[in-house]
């Protein structure tokens, strides 16, 4: 071989040196940049499950339905449960304790 064409290889060779080094630092960040945006989608994931909670619980404050229900739990519901109670002490006080 004569000296030009051991010029060529050398230049080819250490192109090719580089050009591998730069792959596998390429290869090494995609890697790590795959681990971040599985985190993200994993983050993702629980900000939309927050947020339907939110939204399903405004929508039954701010429906007519939700707003009933809500006055019927906390006013109507234990009146109800006062005035059974009351019932039931009666209907025992006239059967004479038995049940």
């Amino acid at each position: 071989m004569n000296v030009a064409e051991w010029i060529i290889v050398a230049i080819l060779s250490t192109t090719l040196l580089l050009l591998l080094i730069l792959a596998i630092i390429l290869l090494v960040k995609l890697i790590k940049l795959s681990k971040e945006v599985e985190k993200v989608v994993v983050e993702s994931q629980d900000i939309a499950k927050n947020a339907n909670g939110i939204v399903s619980n405004v929508k039954g404050m701010t429906s007519f339905g939700g707003t009933v229900e809500m006055f019927v739990d906390k006013y109507i519901t234990p009146k109800m449960k006062e005035k059974i109670k009351e019932a039931k002490a009666k209907e025992r006080s006239e059967n004479g304790g038995k049940k």
